[in-house]
């Protein structure tokens, strides 16, 4: 399933809600992000083409 198609397959109300967001999400990511599902929802994610494997926040 793709993250459109989850959305489409929601309730009218939350269809909506979910709709806005992911618009105003893909309005301001920066390029090369990718949308995916994640978890069984809807995520954006920061390819390793832009972000190598193995580079990690935690201190």
């Amino acid at each position: 399933m793709t993250p459109d198609e989850y959305i489409n397959a929601l309730s009218p109300d939350r269809k909506e809600i979910l709709t806005r967001l992911q618009q105003t999400v893909r309005e301001h990511l920066p390029p090369g992000f990718r949308e995916e599902m994640t978890y069984g929802m809807p995520g954006f994610v920061v390819p390793h083409s832009l972000y190598p494997p193995g580079v990690s926040y935690r201190s």
